[in-house]
């Protein structure tokens, strides 16, 4: 990543591209510091860079932790509906200078993905299997 004034780089891509919130850029950035950390604890060759499979689970996996059960309604706020919109902000983020890419990497690295619905919801929606059985009251 890059030492610039993340924040005042921030501005200036919400000038040229205002679909994402700027907290999601700050969001990403988070993520893909826990996804880095999660992947070194796996002694991995490619140290310091994250392809966009692995970024989308470590994205994933940092927004269950952080938020819970309000991931799916910040994920809205930011305008982030699917997992491309993900890609979108990390290229941005490329273009202008914060973070590095590989030849290998693209954009539709993060086309398909998984479903918000099922990533971001479904873990909170309480199972139909564990609910209390009311023939034992």
């Amino acid at each position: 990543m890059s030492d610039k004034n993340f924040p005042e780089v921030i501005k200036e891509i919400h000038q040229k591209d205002d679909r994402y919130a700027k907290g999601a850029y700050f969001f990403i950035r988070e993520a893909l510091d826990h996804t880095l950390k999660a992947l070194d604890k796996n002694s991995r060759k490619n140290k310091g860079h994250v392809s966009g499979e692995e970024l989308l689970e470590g994205i994933r996996s940092f927004a269950l932790d952080r938020f819970g059960p309000m991931t799916l309604t910040l994920m809205n706020h930011w305008n982030i509906r699917q997992c491309r919109d993900f890609g979108n902000i990390v290229f941005n983020l490329v273009e202008f200078g914060i973070l590095g890419r590989t030849d290998n990497d693209s954009l539709e690295d993060f086309e398909g993905g998984y479903n918000f619905q099922d990533a971001f919801e479904s873990p909170f929606i309480p199972n139909a299997n564990n609910s209390p059985d009311p023939s034992n009251n």
